[in-house]
């Protein structure tokens, strides 16, 4: 793909969620748009980026993309290609106790956090950092077996174990929606970790006070997850096409 093609596609996803917000009285700076970068050649991410502030710096009211990657080897492969250009980095997949040491030289976020055990091995590392690691909790609000998460009945304590952890800062909620064509069953759990998130706020609990964030919905629904409260939205094939198939050469 292009680099104008990316541009083209960018704008475009910053027109939907723009247009989303609007349908239902939101600002359009309210919800920031994460590229998620999977098997993305550094050259084409490089591409998005240098679009993305260019639509900014011709007056578009969004914030800067974030970066996020599924895979701690590729985000050590690509994120040192990136350095010059400043952009904030998200592990949004599974996260290896061994694999925290290298995923920390770049990562400000971790959006993945779904046991108790990641968030310590999180705060042992970064306590003595001086910059706050910004984590979400990834819930499994559609109980499909195939997605990572804690059940939503589990968030609540999950979460705020990990906001009285030196060195995080609980940022928010994370999920994947529920593999449906079904928008009300899709909105339905969208709608879940929202209540999740209101609930964790309003406990009054040390650190949950600004744990607002919500990172839901994709390039297939974020429509619904902004109509939900959506702050993030994780985009890939809308901007960047379909990505290779495994295994195929180049």
């Amino acid at each position: 793909m292009s680099s104008t093609d990316v541009a083209q596609r960018l704008e475009q996803v910053h027109e939907r969620v723009g247009a989303a917000c609007a349908a239902v009285g939101r600002g359009p700076g309210e919800v920031r748009v994460l590229l998620a970068t999977k098997t993305m050649d550094v050259a084409v991410v490089r591409a998005a980026l240098l679009a993305d502030a260019r639509l900014r710096a011709a007056g578009s009211p969004t914030a800067p993309v974030l970066l996020g990657e599924n895979r701690v080897q590729e985000l050590v492969a690509k994120a040192p290609d990136l350095a010059d250009l400043s952009p904030t980095w998200h592990v949004i997949g599974p996260l290896q106790s061994n694999k925290v040491n290298a995923a920390l030289r770049w990562a400000a976020g971790v959006e993945s956090v779904a046991d108790r055990s990641l968030a310590v091995r999180l705060s042992q590392r970064v306590r003595d950092r001086g910059v706050p690691l910004d984590v979400w909790v990834q819930v499994n609000v559609s109980g499909e077996p195939t997605k990572q998460g804690v059940p939503p009945g589990a968030a609540a304590e999950l979460a705020t174990d990990v906001a009285a952890l030196p060195g995080l800062r609980l940022a928010g909620f994370m999920t994947i929606g529920a593999r449906s064509a079904d928008e009300h069953v899709v909105r339905a759990g969208f709608a879940r970790l929202r209540a999740v998130r209101d609930e964790v706020v309003g406990s009054g609990a040390p650190g949950t006070r600004d744990a607002r964030g919500l990172s839901m919905g994709m390039s297939s629904d974020l429509e619904a997850a902004v109509a939900e409260g959506a702050t993030v939205v994780r985009v890939g094939t809308a901007v960047f096409g379909a990505r290779p198939a495994p295994g195929a050469a180049g």
